[in-house]
């Protein structure tokens, strides 16, 4: 990549405001690097939608971000990259990150006793993702993995502590509480709003892996690779896009940023028109 991409955005997908939890991290540790995000919180979530589906959802928003000539993609949705990371670093010339190889690693670094869990969307479960990319690195797990259809609508209604929602984290999460896993890997960018509450159920002796931070670490790796990682301060602001209501996608922001304002579009990503700008409280 040429020194000119140097100012150019990092582009940042997700199926709904979970990828906020990667965002965050990234600001927080690339403060230097401009944000440009998409959450299709219209069509979350893609947990239960066919592999199909969720690569021609991500293909539109990686189009979307194309023509604002970002240098980098950051897939922040765990059942788009286990369906679509392998195509989009086919077809694109800048580099591509998903957040399941990440994941992976912290989970490896973590686990004492080499029983882990892993929870995620219907799709990414199903998909086995978590698994290849673990046993690719320690044949010798032993790994269980769950499926929580219940939680991303959870996070999504703002509903992220209270009664209600330890009831429901813990009737899922039942199975897992018989095993023996020292580490469970959150897999899906939506649960990390869950963490304190599923910390709570499964207990302290239980290491819960987000994979959100060292996500923003391989990014700030890959960047420096490349030579175009942003290492002084510029003027420059972060935006955000969702394909949903711009006040729905503003009070979930809420949970994750506190008194920060970025720019809000509400976009048709089909036809990539904006609508509806407004500034919010993040």
């Amino acid at each position: 990549m040429e020194r000119a991409c140097l100012n150019r955005a990092i582009g940042v997908i997700d199926s709904g405001v979970g990828g906020l939890t990667v965002a965050n991290e990234l600001m927080r540790q690339l403060p230097n690097e401009k944000l440009i995000y998409v959450g299709d919180t219209l069509r979350c979530p893609y947990g239960p939608r066919t592999k199909e589906e969720v690569m021609q959802y991500t293909l539109e928003m990686v189009q979307f971000l194309m023509k604002h000539n970002v240098k980098m993609i950051v897939v922040a949705c765990n059942t788009a990259t286990a369906f679509s990371i392998k195509h989009l670093k086919e077809i694109l010339s800048i580099p591509v990150i998903g957040v399941i190889q990440p994941g992976a690693r912290a989970t490896i670094n973590a686990t004492r006793n080499s029983e882990v869990g892993v929870i995620g969307t219907i799709g990414t479960i199903r998909s086995n993702a978590y698994v290849k990319a673990l046993k690719k690195i320690n044949q010798e797990l032993k790994i269980t993995t769950l499926a929580c259809p219940k939680f991303v609508p959870l996070v999504e209604s703002g509903i992220t502590s209270g009664e209600q929602a330890y009831s429901i984290i813990k009737d899922t999460l039942q199975p897992l509480m018989q095993t023996n896993i020292d580490t469970l890997v959150l897999g899906c960018t939506h649960y990390p709003l869950l963490g304190q509450l599923i910390q709570d159920v499964m207990g302290e002796a239980v290491s819960i892996i987000s994979s959100s931070e060292e996500t923003a670490r391989e990014v700030g790796v890959v960047l420096e690779l490349h030579d175009v990682l942003q290492k002084e301060k510029y003027n420059f602001s972060h935006t955000f896009y969702t394909t949903g209501d711009v006040n729905h996608f503003e009070n979930l922001s809420n949970l994750i940023f506190e008194n920060k304002f970025y720019k809000c579009r509400q976009i048709d990503i089909e036809q990539s028109k904006l609508k509806n700008t407004r500034t919010i409280k993040m």
